[in-house]
């Protein structure tokens, strides 16, 4: 144990003490060495400290070695003597006599010969239920001392003292290293003239103090703790850095109207859960707070508010977490039993005010307020900032208020409140931004808050206060570290009279008050063994601070006379029936699922292709064997069966299940051929061979087991047509290694090209000779297809695999032609001319043959397309969703042949039709989503370059960064030829001083001037024909101004790497006289040094003979930078605004025409607020 003994003697790095279990002679037991045991012996330099007590006064010795802590209350308290003689003839490992201790019995555990240490005595104190258990859940939190001493002398001695919380399981605890034995056996102990054991003999004194635990894990380890058991309630999971979250989350749990209220929001159907996902997943996180015997994970809430794994172990702002999270709630609960609850529970109002002094006019404004912000640096107390955010400002002398009706008077001005909410979130501002260290800091002063508290004092003198506004305190919310690490966890009361528990992620512990509060407050540490101002370590920040960095961030109060309201017991705050029933099928879904897991080794998957299947499939080869597609009447089906199932069994159940009788199916095995293709190799004729033998002669671990059910009919007799198969193989043959007799007959799978449809499907299968002419396939396909003999002339080819498709020639052999056992023969109408004519005005990109077919499918590619903005422009759709649709591509296809088909798709779905001249396209980045690049047209682009792209170089790949199936659109108002000739200029337009930035995108011809641009920007932004002669434009590069553009500058000699801002000239540039030596000054923002530039640069107009101090003043209504953070810029002169030139600082007598030269800049010096932006992340968001 990490701990300081009250003797002053430090543990060492062996860990000094230590249990022993009763059931084992040699534990890993703590080790003392002797040097470190305390003895009687005096310092040899002179001390200030009272002389030792004798072993034999109890009172002396206990009062010196072991006093009660002021901050544990004691139970029982004793000591007991054992009298140990025959010290060398003692066994092993033996007991003192037992003695009782707050009813629980004690006993000294003693290793004469030392227990794991030979050189050491070794002793313990133990639990002294000896052969009897203790007690089921027994346990006692003991304090304790051992003493040696001489049985003659009382003042020879040695002592450890310990504590340790005594369990069944941890029975036994102490000092495995007690002693030297050469020591304590010498003829002098130390110092003294006699040894510490005399003629064998020696005196042990246990002294115990058992403590009372008010809380339950007083020195617990918290092995096997059972939060619910301990406390009724569970705790929340820590996803990475989501305590703060969790504490919050445990705090709106135990509100229980909250609670209430957000178990009324619909989320019984699925388009309702759809509506409210967050809704609905809070819901189920409190009913699992509720439900569940340990702790919960919040990983589907966060999931919910479409949070990533950057918000995840990144801490955010409880303040703005919780706003974001009522504002959502409240939308969710309109129109609901819930409307208007979380309004009326946490919602208050304040008036921010103007009253004259001397006359009678007051302007006010009323405002809500869902939780309040209050100062901690400067405040000792809670009372202390509210008196602070109420304070009065006088507005008097130049700062009189101009009142309507009566001209300049003198004011106050503040916020008072009118009401304050049920249930009180006040965020306390724990984190400032300190200007000195010009970083953001922790507040760890002293701030303490009541148990009850007031809010009187701060209401209005005409509030409503017929209902006292007394609070009481329900949770204190803490953060323990600093600003770079940190943990949160909370203290709260779930019942109006009950007592605290603190919730620490999945822990939840009983609390006394004064852990709760007191001990929140912040502050110095109090003096520890009687030094004051002690340093003491953080264990999440690893800092050492004489100030306590666990304090309270935000409190919780709840109004006295709503405690019952808001408070509800269990029994009130029911959840959605629904939300049971849901959660209990989702468990037993997860149970079916772990048994299936446990049980996996018994089972495997077979994948089951029918005669429907392959009629159904419109690709290449037989089987789409990788398709996972529900909806894809092609794709096979996995079945999960038992590895002992027979081949039997296994046809008997799909026959079952397709309502086909047993007789009439058959399995083949299919192989992976040398091609790439999956093709049957062989029916599997052995009724009693398993799935397991089969699997591991016929198939490979990587593809998995295959299985194709052929299907036929009866004969005239009822019986089923196989082929004549006379010779079945003795041993199965894997992958055709062993040709079967060439009168067998083979069976093959016919395809029909449809020209008419464009469209590849298979149409069945039929069984051949291996001696027939491939002319002889034409009479089943005639009968198969329903065609007349003679009416049509078929084309035959074969597909030996989907990039190698070869004609058949008519009069060959099957077995010349190297038929065989699946193979796959694609048939199709010949064409004459007048049937391409024809065909081609219907279609002019369609395939005319099978082959060119196939090399479409190879290069098909299916792509997503989306409007790049909404609505999209120059489009008018007949019905809505039009506007995102999927096209079949290929990917040789150009960028026209591209435009040409998007086009022709918008038209029929656009009320006029779409010019493909006139579409542009934008590649999708593959991780946002959003628009990437621009696609140029270019000679030779196609669909594959554009989408795929090159994604390596020099023989190294790169992960590809836009996406492959999908692209952006736009109907552009011209051409992009015309476009071309266009030039997209930038401008960030300042509509309010510096202070409000608008970005807008005007396209203008390139040979145009900024008169253009400006018109442009009139239509954009709808500004008045008036005030057009008052727009400027300058330039800005690194953030300071490069120069001012006039209308007749031309768009084309913009510089790519230049900003360009646009203002309406301020007022006061009317009154610039340049004879008098005014003149237009470029001003810029730094930090520290000129070329840590920042902000908006702007122009100001600079007067002759002003002093600095009036200057000032016009500066601060230029920027709309006023107050404190006004006060707070210095101003320099910066030589040519180079960044390398020194700053040559400004005071308020200086005369600013004086100091500058015709190319110096004006410096604002003032942190970057902003710094650092590229490496934050998005804003909070819940969606």
């Amino acid at each position: 144990m990490d701990h300081q003994l009250a003797s002053d003697m430090l543990l060492d790095s062996d860990y000094d003490e230590k249990r022993l279990t009763p059931n084992d002679d040699h534990d890993n037991v703590a080790i003392i060495s002797p040097d470190d045991g305390d003895s009687m012996v005096d310092d040899p330099e002179p001390s200030a400290d009272p002389a030792p007590p004798l072993a034999d006064d109890h009172e002396a010795i206990m009062a010196r070695y072991m006093p009660p802590n002021p901050d544990l209350e004691t139970e029982a308290e004793t000591y007991h003597t054992w009298d140990i003689t025959n010290w060398s003839q003692q066994p092993k490992r033996t007991h003192g006599p037992v003695f009782y201790c707050a009813g629980h019995p004690w006993r000294i555990l003693f290793f004469p010969a030392g227990n794991s240490a030979s050189e050491s005595v070794s002793f313990y104190l133990e639990q002294g239920f000896a052969d009897d258990k203790p007690p089921e859940d027994w346990y006692a939190c003991a304090q304790f001392l051992l003493v040696l001493h001489n049985p003659n002398d009382p003042s020879v001695y040695i002592k450890h003292e310990a504590n340790h919380r005594f369990t069944a399981e941890e029975g036994d605890w102490g000092f495995t290293r007690f002693a030297d034995k050469n020591k304590i056996f010498a003829p002098k102990f130390e110092n003294s003239d006699r040894p510490l054991v005399e003629n064998d003999c020696a005196k042990m004194t246990a002294y115990v103090r058992v403590l009372k635990d008010p809380t339950g894990v007083l020195w617990h380890n918290f092995v096997n703790y059972d939060s619910k058991k301990e406390t009724g309630m569970v705790g929340l999971r820590n996803q990475g850095a989501t305590c703060y979250l969790n504490s919050l989350l445990q705090s709106l749990y135990l509100t229980g109207a909250f609670r209430k209220a957000v178990y009324q929001i619909p989320t019984a159907t699925q388009q309702e859960r759809d509506a409210s996902s967050s809704a609905y997943a809070l819901q189920r996180l409190f009913y699992r707070l509720q439900a569940d015997p340990v702790a919960v994970s919040t990983q589907e809430l966060t999931h919910s508010f479409g949070w990533e794994s950057r918000q995840i172990f990144e801490q955010q702002d409880v303040q703005e977490l919780s706003r974001i999270l009522m504002e959502k709630l409240e939308a969710r609960m309109k129109g609901t039993e819930a409307e208007n609850a979380l309004e009326q529970m946490f919602v208050g109002k304040m008036k921010t005010y103007l009253r004259c002094i001397n006359v009678d006019y007051e302007s006010s404004r009323i405002e809500d307020f869902w939780d309040l912000q209050l100062n901690v640096a400067g405040c000792k107390s809670l009372d202390d900032s509210f008196k602070d955010y109420i304070q009065v400002e006088t507005l008097e002398g130049d700062n009189k208020y101009a009142a309507e009706g009566f001209g300049l008077q003198d004011a106050k001005k503040g916020v008072i409140f009118e009401s304050f909410p049920n249930v009180l979130h006040l965020q306390l501002k724990r984190f400032e931004y300190d200007f000195q260290r010009d970083a953001m800091m922790k507040v760890n002063d002293r701030y303490e808050f009541p148990e009850v508290w007031d809010a009187s004092p701060y209401l209005d003198e005409h509030a409503d206060k017929s209902e006292p506004y007394i609070y009481h305190l329900h949770g204190v919310l803490v953060h323990s570290g600093d600003l770079n690490a940190g943990h949160y966890y909370a203290f709260l009361k779930p019942e109006k009279n009950g007592q605290f528990f603190r919730f620490d992620d999945d822990r939840v512990t009983r609390a006394t008050k004064r852990e709760a509060i007191d001990e929140n407050f912040g502050g110095d540490y109090a003096a520890m063994n009687g030094v004051n101002g002690a340093k003491v370590q953080n264990p999440y920040t690893r800092q050492w601070s004489t100030k306590r960095s666990n304090n309270a961030y935000m409190l919780v109060y709840i109004r006295e006379s709503r405690l019952d309201k808001i408070l509800l017991p269990e029994k009130e705050v029911p959840p959605p029936e629904h939300l049971p029933a849901k959660i209990a099928e989702e468990r037993l879904l997860a149970e079916r699922r772990r048994k299936e897991k446990e049980e996996a080794h018994l089972y495997m998957n077979v994948l089951v292709a029918l005669e429907a299947n392959y009629k159904a499939y419109t690709g290449v080869d037989l089987i789409p064997w990788n398709s996972e597609d529900p909806l894809d009447d092609a794709a096979p089906k996995t079945h999960r069966l038992l590895r002992s199932m027979t081949i039997q069994d296994f046809t008997e159940l799909i026959a079952g299940q397709q309502g086909i009788d047993k007789d009439l199916l058959r399995p083949w095995i299919m192989v992976n051929r040398q091609n790439g293709t999956i093709r049957p190799d062989h029916p599997l004729l052995w009724p009693d061979m398993t799935l397991q033998e089969a699997a591991d002669k016929f198939s490979t671990r990587t593809s998995g087991f295959r299985v194709f059910m052929e299907e036929t009919s009866r004969d005239e007799k009822g019986e089923p047509i196989w082929p004549n198969d006379e010779v079945a193989p003795s041993s199965p043959v894997v992958n055709g290694n062993v040709v079967a007799p060439q009168q067998k007959p083979i069976i093959l799978f016919l395809k029909h090209f449809d020209v008419d449809r464009q469209q590849l499907q298979g149409v069945g299968h039929i069984y051949m000779n291996p001696q027939d002419k491939a002319n002889d396939l034409a009479a089943p396909i005639l009968d198969i297809m329903g065609w007349e003999p003679g009416a049509v002339n078929i084309e035959l080819f074969e597909e030996i695999k989907q990039n190698y498709i070869e004609p058949m020639k008519p009069k060959n052999s099957l077995v010349a032609s190297e038929i065989q056992d699946g193979d796959i023969i694609c048939f199709q109408r010949h064409l004459n001319e007048a049937d391409v004519t024809a065909l081609r005005q219907v279609n002019p990109s369609a395939c005319l043959s099978a082959p060119q077919f196939y090399d479409y499918l190879m290069n098909r590619l299916f792509v997503s397309f989306t409007p790049k903005t909404a609505p999209p422009a120059n489009l008018q759709l007949r019905k809505e969703g039009d506007e995102k649709f999927v096209l079949a591509l290929s990917k040789k296809d150009s960028y026209d042949a591209l435009a040409l088909k998007v086009a022709e798709h918008l038209s029929s779905v656009n009320a006029i039709p779409v010019d493909p001249s006139h579409i542009r396209f934008t590649t999708t980045n593959i991780q946002s989503g959003k628009p990437r690049t621009v696609v140029k047209r270019q000679q030779g682009a196609t669909v594959n370059t554009i989408l795929l792209g090159s994604s390596g170089y020099g023989g190294y790949t790169y992960p590809p960064s836009q996406a492959p199936d999908h692209l952006y659109y736009e109907v552009l108002e011209m051409s992009l030829t015309d476009l071309e000739q266009r030039k997209t200029v930038r401008i960030t337009w300042l509509s309010e001083g510096i202070t409000k930035e608008e970005t807008r995108d005007i396209l203008v011809h390139k040979q145009a001037q900024f008169d253009a641009v400006l018109d442009g920007l009139k239509q954009q932004l709808q500004l008045p024909d008036e005030i057009l002669d008052q727009i400027r434009f300058y330039e800005v590069h690194s953030y300071k101004v490069y120069k001012i553009l006039p209308q007749t500058h031309g768009v084309i000699a913009l510089n790519e790497f230049m900003s360009v801002y646009a203002e309406k000239i301020p007022d006061e540039e009317k009154e610039l006289d340049k004879e008098k030596g005014d003149r237009l000054l470029y001003c810029f923002h730094f930090e520290k040094d000129p070329s840590k530039s920042h902000g908006v640069p702007f122009i100001f107009f600079m007067k002759a003979g002003e002093t600095f101090k009036d200057t000032k003043e016009r500066l601060s209504k230029r920027t709309g930078i006023k107050g404190k953070n006004f006060e707070k810029i210095r101003f320099a002169v910066i030589k040519g605004g180079q960044n390398y030139s020194r700053p040559v600082w400004i005071e308020d007598d200086d005369i600013l025409s004086e100091k500058l030269q015709p190319e110096d800049h004006l410096g604002l010096e003032h942190p970057n607020r902003a710094r650092n932006n590229w490496m934050r992340y998005e804003s909070l968001n819940i969606r």
